[in-house]
C-alpha cells in the first residue's frame, strides 16, 4: 500500500514534468514549421464527457485539460513500474508505447482520431517524437523518485540472478524496500 502512495505523489509529480516538456518542444517545433494547434485532444474530452461540440470545433480549457490531465495520469503508471524496479531507458521506451496507446484507443473510440498508419508520415513522427519527449522524461523522473526508496523487487530480483530464471524464487519481503 506504501508503494501505491508514493507512486501517485511521485507519478503527478513525473507526469506534470513529462507534459511540461513535451509542452515546450511542441512549442519549439511549432514556431519552427508553422504547424498549427492540435484540438484533438479538447475534442476527445469532450466527447468522453458527452458534451455537444463548439461552432469552431476548439475548446482551448479542454485540450488543455486532458492534455495535463493525461499526462498526469498516466505519469503514476510510470511510477508504478519505477516503484517495481522498472527503470531506465528500456521501461521509459515501454511507457512511451503506453502513451501512445492511450492516446490511440480515447480518439479511435470516440470518432475523433484515425488509426496512426493511416496518417501523413510527417504527422506520425512530429506525434511520436512528442509523446517520445514525454515518456522519456517521465520515466527520468518517475526513476530518480523512486530510486531514494532503494532498489525495487525487480531489480532486487535481478541481483540475485540476472533474467527470467526458474530456478530464483522471488525475493522475500522483508520489512524495507532495499532489504
Amino acid at each position: 500500500m506504501a508503494m501505491l502512495r508514493q507512486a501517485l505523489w511521485q507519478g503527478a509529480v513525473a507526469g506534470a514534468a513529462g507534459c511540461a516538456a513535451m509542452t515546450l518542444t511542441e512549442e519549439l517545433e511549432q514556431r519552427i514549421t508553422g504547424r498549427p494547434d492540435s484540438h484533438v485532444p479538447g475534442r476527445t474530452l469532450q466527447r468522453l464527457v458527452g458534451m455537444p461540440p463548439s461552432a469552431d470545433g476548439r475548446r482551448p480549457a479542454l485540450n488543455l485539460g486532458m492534455h495535463w490531465g493525461q499526462g498526469i495520469v498516466l505519469g503514476v503508471l510510470r511510477s508504478v513500474m519505477a516503484q517495481a524496479g522498472l527503470r531506465g531507458p528500456w521501461s521509459s521506451a515501454m511507457f512511451t508505447v503506453c502513451r501512445l496507446t492511450n492516446d490511440q484507443i480515447l480518439e479511435n473510440a470516440t470518432g475523433v482520431g484515425a488509426p496512426p498508419w493511416t496518417w501523413p508520415r510527417d504527422e506520425l513522427v512530429t506525434d511520436l517524437s512528442h509523446k517520445a519527449v514525454y515518456g522519456f522524461v517521465t520515466g527520468a523522473v518517475a526513476d530518480r523518485l523512486a530510486a531514494r526508496e532503494g532498489p525495487g523487487p525487480g531489480e532486487r530480483h535481478a541481483l540475485l540472478a540476472p533474467g527470467r530464471r526458474q530456478d530464483v524464487g522471488p525475493v522475500p519481503v522483508g520489512r524495507g524496500r532495499g532489504r
